[in-house]
């Protein structure tokens, strides 16, 4: 007598989603060998694709077959035994060599001769032309979904998929609050840990677990392009037609706050070190720490230094930093990007003055913005036609594609917010000429912790090589700098704008920031 075993399979994927049950498919197979009279000896089922070999249960089952425990399968359809080429191609061929004798389908006729087996054949072909034209026609309604700027995808968090529309949409219960702690964390003065508490504070948790979202799931959200505008698939970005909850430009603020405060830290120790954390090694990269040291007359002193945690080199930065000198580097570096009052009153007078010939100079910056947008377009275009006429690999496309996308985003936000807002750069300036006089108060105040978070505000790649501390300071105050440290050279730190114009030359340069 034949022995037979029932293999049961359903994959949980929405293309088999007609198909029966694996209970459904248990109680029909079961009544067919009570009508059929067939011995079954074991039952095989799982919840997984046939589309690629690897099927833990079914490899288990042919295994079994091998070993001579049985030599027929009883299954409803060919196509729950493969959908592939190797799976359906081991069947035949234990078929073949008679380590089979016997297939049986409620659905389907088979007999082991060679017209049998060449039905069969034809069946698992089937199967596997119904998988791959299946997967065309997905991929394809994919491709059209990103060229209407649609992410095929679950919604991130703050939004939610529309299921009648099939769109991503904002949530109204989560949208603001996910916007808030970006908002939160773009101001640099979160840690990835200090953000995970905000978010399970405003209720923002893990959709199964109720319990705070992971690290990862944070720094994934705060990297996440969809935020601004744009989103991923499969390395690539493109433009998307779903609102946005920040502005590009606050997206790179997040991105510059991840460099510098991306990594979870560990629970401070002795409090008052004011530096802690607020540069690296300029050598090695790793981070600057603190000690304190108590003399024998008790005066107390705290010294910064490189913590010498790289494996891969050995850091030569061994001089320690008096927090007194730190303190007067970062004073002279303050001072570095403030503006005298001498400065502040003729750039005040100077761009009140602006106003009159403002129309001529706004419709020039709107049309070079208009430009610039149409080559990053252009070249946006030649690029798909260099990958297209494999003249690039993937990988290179899409990070040249991917960079390009990100540059347009900024230009195009720019050029929406000046033709929203008119001649506001005018008032940003003004703005930002009282925020750079005010930076002298700081030193004046002898406000240590403000003049680290000022600095902290307007720079990045804080480094601490040889006993100096070196920044990068972000525009309009890079440029500032510059100008300082060359107009203190020769006019001992007071400069006429009238006799100096490279100093509105350079404030008018500077529009684009605004």
């Amino acid at each position: 007598m034949i022995k037979y075993f029932i293999y049961c399979r359903k994959s949980s994927e929405d293309e088999e989603r007609q198909v029966l049950s694996i209970e459904a498919q248990l109680t029909e197979l079961r009544e067919y060998a009570k009508q059929q009279n067939l011995f079954v000896v074991k039952e095989f089922y799982e919840s997984k694709t046939a589309k690629e070999p690897g099927r833990e249960i079914f490899n288990e089952m042919l295994g079994e077959i091998e070993k001579g425990s049985a030599s027929g399968i009883l299954a409803w359809n060919p196509d729950r035994l493969a959908r592939n080429s190797i799976d359906g191609g081991k069947v035949i061929y234990f078929v073949d060599t008679l380590k089979i004798v016997a297939l049986k389908f409620p659905t389907f006729w088979f007999e082991a001769t060679p017209q049998g087996k060449f039905m069969l054949s034809v069946a698992f072909g089937q199967a596997k032309y119904y998988t791959d034209n299946l997967r065309e026609n997905i991929l394809r309604g994919i491709r059209q979904k990103i060229r209407r700027g649609e992410l095929s995808a679950k919604a991130p968090l703050g939004y939610f998929n529309e299921p009648r529309l099939r769109t991503i949409e904002p949530d109204k219960k989560t949208f603001h609050k996910v916007k808030e702690c970006l908002g939160a964390f773009a101001t640099g003065k979160y840690t990835l840990t200090a953000i995970q508490r905000k978010m399970f504070s405003l209720d923002l948790v893990g959709a199964r677990s109720g319990k705070p979202l992971v690290l990862a799931s944070v720094e994934h959200i705060l990297k996440n392009p969809f935020y601004y505008g744009h989103f991923q698939y499969r390395g690539e970005v493109h433009q998307g037609s779903h609102k946005p909850m920040i502005s590009k430009k606050l997206f790179d603020k997040i991105q510059d706050a991840l460099v510098a405060n991306g990594k979870p830290h560990k629970k401070r120790g002795e409090k008052g070190l004011l530096y802690k954390g607020f540069a690296v090694c300029g050598e090695c990269g790793y981070a600057i720490t603190a000690e304190r040291k108590i003399k024998k007359s008790g005066l107390v002193y705290h010294y910064y230094h490189c913590t010498f945690k790289s494996r891969s080199q050995k850091c030569t930065q061994t001089r320690f930093l008096r927090e007194e000198e730190l303190t007067r580097q970062v004073q002279d570096m303050v001072q570095k990007v403030s503006l005298p009052d001498e400065w502040r009153d003729a750039y005040l007078k100077k761009l009140e003055s602006e106003n009159a010939d403002v129309r001529h100079s706004s419709d020039l910056f709107v049309q070079n913005l208009k430009n610039d947008i149409s080559a990053i377009s252009a070249r946006l275009h030649r690029l798909t036609d260099a990958y297209l006429n494999e003249a690039l690999e993937l990988v290179e496309y899409q990070e040249r594609k991917n960079t390009l996308m990100a540059e347009k985003r900024t230009l195009e936000e720019k050029l929406g917010d000046f033709e929203r807002k008119g001649n506001h750069w005018l008032e940003l300036m003004r703005n930002w000429i009282i925020e750079a006089n005010q930076a002298g108060n700081l030193i004046k105040q002898e406000n240590l912790l403000g003049m680290k978070d000022f600095l902290v505000d307007i720079g990045s790649n804080r480094r601490v090589a040889a006993g100096m501390l070196l920044a990068e300071f972000k525009m309009p105050w890079r440029d500032l700098a510059e100008t300082s440290v060359r107009a203190r050279a020769f006019g001992a730190g007071e400069v006429n704008l009238s006799s100096n114009s490279e100093l509105w030359r350079w404030a008018e340069s500077n529009r684009r920031v605004y």
